[in-house]
C-alpha cells in the first residue's frame, strides 16, 4: 500500500492533462476520447452487467494463480464480493469502451477474463470484432461466459488456460491483434514475458493496454522495459493502466496523463 501511494503522488507531479501535450496524436486521443464526458447507450449495459455481478450472493471455488499462471491453491468467493474487489471499475470499464471505441479494433486479445466486465466493455464496440480471451481460473470463466450470452454478445472466444504456455503454442505468424488488454497477471517476469512472446502479433496500428502498472516495485520495472523497447514508439502512463502504440510515423515520446 505505501509503494502505491508514493507512486501516485509522483505521478502527479509528473502528470499532465492535454495542454500538456504536444503531440497530434496523443491530443486527440486525450480530447475527444480520454475527456469524452458525453453519454452512451452502452454504459448503461455496462451498469447493468455489473450490478448483475454484484447482487449474485452466490459462491464459487477461485483458482489463486501464481505468478506463472499456475494454480498454487484455491479459495471459496462470493461472486459479489470478485466483482467488487478484483473486477474493473465502472470508469475504467467505460475508459476502456471508448478507447476500443475510437480505434476501432477488430481483434482483440484479453489476457485475463476474471468475471468479464471488461470483456463487456470490448464487446459492446463492434459485434463484428473478434475477441479471444483468456482464464486460467474456470469458475469464473464459466460465470463470464454466461452472463456475456445473456447480454447477447456473441463475438467472444473463451479460453480457459494457462496463459503462457497458450501464448507459447499460439501460431502468431497467422495472427495480428489491433488490441490486446493485459490484466491476467501483475508481475514482472509475466508481464514481460507476454510482452516479448505477443511482439509478432504489432501492427502499425496495434494498441496495448497493461494494467496495474504501478502495482509493485516490480510492475515499474516491467513498464521501463516496456516504455524502453525499440518497438515501442508512444506510451501513455494514466497511473492504472500503461498504453502503449508501435506507429512508426511518431517519435518515441512517454506522457504521463490524468484521467
Amino acid at each position: 500500500m505505501l509503494h502505491i501511494v508514493k507512486s501516485y503522488i509522483k505521478f502527479l507531479w509528473n502528470s499532465k492533462n492535454e495542454h500538456g501535450v504536444h503531440s497530434p496524436f496523443v491530443f486527440d486521443l486525450v480530447t475527444k476520447c480520454f475527456y469524452d464526458k458525453s453519454s452512451k447507450p452502452q454504459y448503461l449495459l455496462l451498469k447493468k452487467y455489473r450490478n448483475s455481478l454484484l447482487e449474485n450472493k452466490n459462491t464459487i471455488e477461485v483458482a489463486d494463480l501464481g505468478a506463472g499462471s499456475r494454480v498454487f491453491k484455491s479459495n471459496t468467493r462470493q461472486i459479489s464480493k470478485i466483482a467488487k474487489t478484483a473486477g474493473i471499475t465502472s470508469k475504467r470499464a467505460e475508459l476502456l469502451f471508448r478507447i476500443a471505441q475510437y480505434f476501432q479494433p477488430n481483434s482483440i486479445l484479453e489476457i485475463g477474463t476474471s468475471l468479464g466486465l471488461a470483456t463487456s466493455a470490448l464487446s459492446l464496440v463492434n459485434e463484428n470484432a473478434k475477441i479471444i480471451t483468456l482464464e486460467g481460473c474456470p469458475n469464473t470463466m464459466a460465470i463470464a461466459k454466461n452472463q456475456l450470452q445473456l447480454q447477447n454478445c456473441k463475438n467472444i472466444e473463451f479460453v480457459n488456460t494457462e496463459f503462457s504456455s497458450y501464448l507459447k503454442s499460439f501460431d502468431f505468424r497467422l495472427s495480428t491483434f489491433d488490441l490486446i488488454y493485459f490484466d491476467g497477471n501483475h508481475s514482472k517476469t509475466a508481464t514481460l514475458d507476454y510482452f516479448e512472446l505477443l511482439l509478432p502479433t504489432i501492427t502499425n496500428n496495434s494498441i496495448w493496454i497493461f494494467d496495474d502498472i504501478h502495482w509493485s516495485q516490480d510492475m515499474e520495472e516491467a513498464w521501463e522495459i516496456i516504455k524502453n523497447h525499440e518497438k515501442v514508439k508512444v506510451t501513455i502512463d494514466t497511473f492504472q493502466w500503461g498504453i502503449v502504440f508501435f506507429r512508426e510515423e511518431q517519435e518515441k515520446e512517454h506522457f504521463v496523463t490524468r484521467i
